[in-house]
């Protein structure tokens, strides 16, 4: 009998311990979940320089995202070639170097030109003749002492004549050789290549002794003193860019200033790859822009009031938005929630927060100070 009051006696205090972890057990689950607020002491929060605002309504773009590049209009550009084949004799200059419009820059040598010049004189010679001859034969025609097909005979070779020197006499300017200078017996094999415009060397395409035909690109220039940008617009935002829409671009390899310009031109065709090319002015051209640079630019195509929030007061983690949320203030700690937000544009070192229940217009929020707290936490 006394064994069995026993095991009924070691079984029950055993129960009673069991229940009773089990009671602790919920206690410190409801400890954990009792508050899940995030206290920053008031002392903290002072010697962080945290600090507390509320949404504000601003006036913010609404803008298109673009890729685009710095280029100059087709006038600023030119190639130097020769009208015809040679070989370089001198190309003094490098890529980079400044040249002025008419300045000399390659010299040519071919013996072809001395034939040509020869050409030139032997049918300037013969046209003078030509020419006496018509003259006489039209006097004698007027006077009926000739015959009708001697005067076209003689009319006929001077025209034809004539004819041959004006071309020669074209392909020598073309060749930068003065008519004038060959008819006072100066012939020469050299000729010279002049700049057609003002501006920088880009490109030095041949060496001395570089044979070049007509269709040889010798030197590239490029005049940067009047850029634009060349913006690609996807098809399914060209409809809402106009002239004269504000740009914002800055170029991404080279600084992080953003620069402003203007909306110039819109296409009116589709390329192969569905974008239609918006040609921009920057506002300052006086900046160093060089041709061929990569943009990231936005237009801005309207403006609308939206709720904001300077960047520093959001946080994000894994692609979503916190904010923290005043909840209570005591005599020596704040109390804050961790909130999710939803964010549209960010502009300025201001976002754009969307509509969310959580967060009202009256709520203070730690604008200062959220991102090591959150962390922390």
């Amino acid at each position: 009998m006394k064994r069995i009051k026993y095991i009924i006696y070691s079984a029950f205090i055993l129960f009673f311990m069991n229940c009773k972890n089990s009671e602790e057990s919920r206690g410190t689950i409801i400890s954990e979940n009792e508050d899940s607020r995030i206290q920053v002491s008031k002392v903290q929060f002072d010697q962080n320089n945290m600090a507390l605002g509320t949404i504000e309504i601003k006036s913010i773009p609404i803008k298109i995202s673009v890729n685009g590049m710095i280029d100059v209009p087709p006038e600023n550009k030119a190639v130097v070639n020769s009208s015809f084949g040679g070989f370089i004799k001198t190309t003094p200059f490098l890529e980079g170097d400044t040249v002025k419009k008419g300045q000399a820059l390659v010299t040519l040598e071919n013996p072809e030109f001395i034939t040509m010049q020869q050409k030139y004189m032997e049918v300037k010679e013969q046209l003078n003749y030509l020419r006496a001859e018509y003259d006489r034969q039209q006097t004698m025609m007027e006077e009926n002492i000739t015959s009708q097909k001697s005067f076209l005979k003689a009319e006929s070779d001077y025209k034809t004549t004539m004819a041959k020197y004006n071309g020669l006499k074209k392909q020598l300017v073309m060749l930068n050789i003065s008519p004038k200078n060959v008819e006072k017996g100066s012939m020469s094999s050299i000729v010279t290549l002049y700049a057609s415009i003002s501006g920088s060397i880009s490109k030095v395409n041949v060496t001395r002794g570089t044979y070049v035909s007509p269709a040889t690109s010798i030197i590239e220039i490029i005049d940067n003193s009047h850029i634009h940008l060349e913006l690609s617009v996807f098809e399914k935002d060209i409809m809402n860019v106009k002239k004269g829409q504000p740009i914002t671009f800055k170029i991404p390899e080279a600084t992080e200033d953003i620069f402003h310009g203007e909306v110039h031109l819109v296409g009116t065709t589709i390329g192969d790859n569905r974008t239609i090319k918006v040609h921009g002015h920057p506002i300052d051209e006086s900046n160093k822009f060089l041709t061929g640079m990569f943009v990231n630019a936005d237009i801005i195509i309207e403006e609308k009031n939206a709720n904001v929030l300077p960047e520093t007061a959001l946080v994000e983690i894994e692609e979503e938005y916190y904010v923290l949320l005043l909840n209570e203030t005591t005599e020596t700690d704040y109390f804050f929630d961790q909130v999710k937000v939803s964010i549209g544009n960010v502009v300025n070192g201001n976002i754009e927060i969307l509509e969310n229940t959580n967060v009202k217009e009256s709520s203070k929020i730690l604008v200062n100070g959220a991102f090591n707290l959150i962390d922390i936490k």
